[in-house]
């Protein structure tokens, strides 16, 4: 199990990389050959629909459709006993390891903050 996910990982981030590389498509070729046919299909499936696969855990949200998951699913894939699929978006869910994770919410929190929003002013009603 331990092998599964990252290789999806690394296939995702071949497959949507808008700057592709020369030796590309034998790098996927390579990962496609280790991730089993089931998985593989499920995973082209979401591919297909333009969608990502895989999604990154991070506290116990799912980074695909942004909802909490359920603690039982946070648990399987803490103890790596099973790969899960999120109950909403069918991602396949991915819970980095601590050092991972770390780098993980560096590069989240190194997105510019949203512009703040003109508002208009109410009109009040007469008097």
């Amino acid at each position: 199990m331990n092998d599964i996910l990252p290789n999806l990982l690394k296939l995702q981030a071949l497959e949507f990389n808008p700057t592709a590389e020369p030796g590309t498509p034998a790098q996927m070729a390579e990962i496609r050959a280790l991730v089993p046919p089931q998985i593989l299909g499920h995973y082209d499936r979401l591919v297909a629909r333009g969608k990502k696969g895989v999604a990154v855990v991070t506290d116990q949200v799912c980074t695909g459709c942004h909802m909490r998951l359920p603690i039982g699913t946070i648990n399987t894939l803490m103890q790596d006993l099973d790969i899960q699929l999120c109950d909403t978006c069918g991602r396949y869910l991915y819970l980095p390891s601590a050092p991972e994770s770390q780098f993980i919410e560096k590069v989240l929190a190194t997105k510019p903050a949203p512009k703040p929003r003109k508002r208009k002013p109410l009109a009040h009603a007469p008097a």
